[in-house]
């Protein structure tokens, strides 16, 4: 292992297998030294960890679970990167960083659900991992998730 994943160790984290595709779509692809990721749901084993839409209120996502669902997604995402990349090492910066939060109409804290994916890799890449990021409230996700990340890391070169 290097240093990126003593780091996952340490925060008590290992990457999960890569998310198998649920529509015509690669999990990561590699351009020259970008890897870009697909949009990452929050999946845990095969399955969604959590659905429904984020807000306020009964039957709603609460956004500190969002941001934990974030995180989550964030994590695949590294391993997404990995399978394409091999070594975490060569990842020399994280460049942008999207996420989607599916939103009651009411709820504007979309940016808090997805520092969950940006302090994440924060404390995984180090200052490797300050980023670009937008963070965008969506009537609607895939398999009704609450929350999809994707993300842009540059390699160092070789």
């Amino acid at each position: 292992m290097g240093a990126v994943e003593d780091r996952l160790a340490e925060l008590g984290l290992s990457l999960p297998e890569v998310a198998v595709p649920v529509a015509a779509y690669v999990p990561a692809l590699r351009d020259g030294r970008r890897i870009y990721t697909s949009g990452q749901l929050p999946m845990v084993a095969g399955q969604l960890a959590q659905t429904g839409k984020v807000g306020e209120g009964h039957g709603l996502v609460p956004p500190e679970d969002a941001k934990q669902l974030a995180q989550v997604c964030a994590l695949n995402a590294i391993a997404a990167v990995k399978s394409v990349v091999g070594d975490l090492d060569k990842v020399a910066q994280v460049v942008k960083v999207v996420g989607f939060v599916a939103s009651d109409p009411s709820f504007t804290g979309q940016p808090g659900v997805v520092n969950g994916a940006s302090e994440l890799l924060g404390k995984v890449f180090g200052d490797k991992g300050a980023h670009a990021r937008s963070a965008v409230g969506v009537a609607v996700l895939p398999l009704d998730a609450p929350v999809e990340v994707e993300i842009v890391v540059a390699l160092a070169d070789e």
